[in-house]
């Protein structure tokens, strides 16, 4: 009974894992039109099924998803697809116009998934199957410069949508496909300061099947061309059908007609196969190599230096000791020191008269002789001439005769 519960579940876990693995791995087949703008959004919802759920409830979508998209054997994407992702919780877009030389040419985009949050990888395939179609080229192709769009938002099927009805309802074409969409930072353009919501600006370009409006021809009058050059905004009559939605900058279209446009033919190298040519096989070195011996360097480094000082030593030494310059100096140097040190020691030892406020005084009524107000020991050679009796420190009061009489007090 162990055995087969045992057995039973370990055949759920294979199918889990099978499940798994099959979703991880399918290929998704998509088929864009060549000339036409291809649009692909890589919902981070498609891919939350391939992580763990979060431990708590109501909080899986704050997961932090990235993709990262490459042709499969490359590690980048074809020259005509573009990728861009704004944020860790956002969608990412896979965008860009393929050509007629690409038709027939199936592209293996391997498109991974990376979890922010539990470093964990999901992996899917996306098989790009370009189609040709009659109507490519469309031989009228205008481009817009929209100011006031981000390219991811302008890749949003809705503002699309609501920019080529606009479009349409200026030109009237039977057949109207945008072709491609370009971020303005992709054509020169700076980062907008993070203030008043400014945008990056992004191109459209459209391509119909005929012939240019009328309005759209307002552009390239003489008056709007110099009020181009003077970088005012031109008049166009049909702007109000944009404005609500999208601000145009109408001296920055662009009005091309194919068919009078001569073809320019470049001429490649050819690319090759990718493979590099055979050089044979590696040869490591041998492992009897005898290792270089660094002595010699090492002596030659330190020799050179301390000969040169020893050489500069002994020339230093015999100008200063055995030449008669030299002995001169040395001479006259030690004659000044000897100078300075007499001089400091008789200014140590100097004696000088005392002044007659410093001799004893002899009192006339007592006969008392009262001795000098200075020490023996006293530093005479900071002893002022003068001295005010509260700097005495040794003097003593004279005593003086009183006269008699009763009016004395």
């Amino acid at each position: 009974m162990m055995c087969t519960m045992s057995a039973a579940a370990v055949s759920v876990w294979l199918g889990t894992v099978v499940t798994i693995l099959s979703r991880s791995h399918a290929d998704r087949n998509v088929y864009p039109s060549a000339g036409v703008l291809f649009v692909h959004v890589l919902e981070r919802e498609h891919f939350k099924g391939e992580f763990p759920p979060y431990p708590k409830s109501g909080d899986a979508s704050s997961d932090p998803i990235t993709f990262n998209t490459n042709l499969m054997g490359y590690p980048d994407r074809p020259g005509w697809l573009r990728y861009i992702q704004r944020t860790q919780r956002s969608d990412g877009v896979l965008y860009g116009s393929p050509t007629a030389r690409h038709v027939g040419k199936p592209s293996i985009i391997e498109i991974t998934a990376y979890n922010r949050r539990t470093f964990e990888t999901a992996r899917h395939n996306l098989v790009i199957n370009i189609m040709a179609t009659e109507e490519f080229p469309l031989p009228y192709q205008a481009e817009f410069y929209i100011k006031n769009m981000n390219v991811e938002e302008m890749l949003a099927s809705e503002v699309l949508g609501d920019f080529l009805g606009a479009v349409k309802n200026i030109w009237q074409p039977e057949r109207l496909n945008a072709i491609n969409i370009t971020s303005a930072l992709d054509r020169g353009g700076r980062v907008p300061l993070p203030i008043n919501n400014l945008k990056e600006g992004v191109y459209v370009m459209v391509g119909a099947d005929v012939p240019f409006s009328s309005c759209l021809r307002e552009v390239e009058s003489p008056h709007n061309q110099l009020r181009c050059s003077q970088e005012m905004e031109p008049a166009i009559s049909c702007d109000k059908k944009f404005r609500a939605q999208f601000d145009i900058d109408w001296c920055k279209i662009s009005l091309v007609d194919i068919n009078k446009v001569a073809p320019v033919y470049i001429t490649r190298p050819d690319p090759g196969n990718g493979i590099l040519p055979e050089f044979g096989e590696y040869n490591p070195p041998s492992e009897t190599l005898m290792g270089r011996n660094y002595f010699s360097d090492f002596l030659i480094t330190l020799a050179v230096p301390s000969a040169v000082a020893l050489v500069l030593f002994f020339i230093l030494g015999y100008t200063m000791c055995c030449r008669r310059e030299g002995v001169i100096q040395l001479v006259h140097h030690g004659s000044i020191q000897k100078s300075s040190k007499e001089l400091r020691s008789m200014s140590k030892n100097r004696e000088i008269s005392w002044p007659l406020s410093t001799l004893p005084v002899f009192n006339p009524v007592s006969g008392e002789v009262v001795p000098p107000i200075h020490p023996d020991n006293y530093e005479t050679t900071s002893m002022p001439l003068m001295q005010t009796q509260t700097n005495l420190q040794n003097q003593i009061t004279i005593p003086q005769q009183r006269p008699s009489g009763k009016w004395y007090s």
